[in-house]
């Protein structure tokens, strides 16, 4: 049996970038990404806002670090991870994303990210895979796994 696991996610940052490294040095940080949808219900259109958690490795990380701050627009394209712990005696799972390519969107003014000396006329999406940082870009070494 066949199966597909890939996420392409268009939405804003709900905090700042706080990067980190692994022993091994490699570059991780952990996102918020706020995604807005517009759902009828009962005859009225109303915002709908799902909030999902994305871990972004090695260099898609550091440039996410140099160039996003909270409400910065970015298109994340990865795969859904299951992550499992126990605390307190209890086990515990979350649904995230692992995020493999990053696309910045949107320009330096309205939290569209981006450092530089772009001007606001033009196009700046700049796209980022961390695919070179390791042998497998959809998973970071299991001995590095940062929680």
């Amino acid at each position: 049996m066949a199966s597909f696991n890939r996420v392409v996610l268009l939405g804003n940052l709900t905090r700042d970038i706080e990067l980190r490294y692994v022993g091994s040095g490699m570059a991780v940080t952990d996102i918020g990404l706020a995604v807005n949808d517009r759902v009828k219900r009962n005859d009225q259109w109303t915002e709908e806002v799902t909030f999902v958690d994305i871990t972004l490795w090695g260099r898609t990380a550091e440039v996410a670090n140099e160039y996003l701050s909270k409400g910065s627009s970015v298109l994340i394209e990865g795969r859904l991870k299951m992550d499992s712990w126990e605390k307190d005696g209890q086990k515990r799972t979350k649904l995230k994303v692992i995020g493999e390519r990053m696309q910045m969107v949107g320009g330096r003014g309205g939290g569209g990210g981006g450092g530089g000396s772009r001007s606001s006329g033009e196009d700046n999406s700049q796209d980022y895979s961390s695919g070179d940082s390791y042998e497998s870009a959809s998973s970071p070494p299991q001995d590095e796994i940062p929680f």
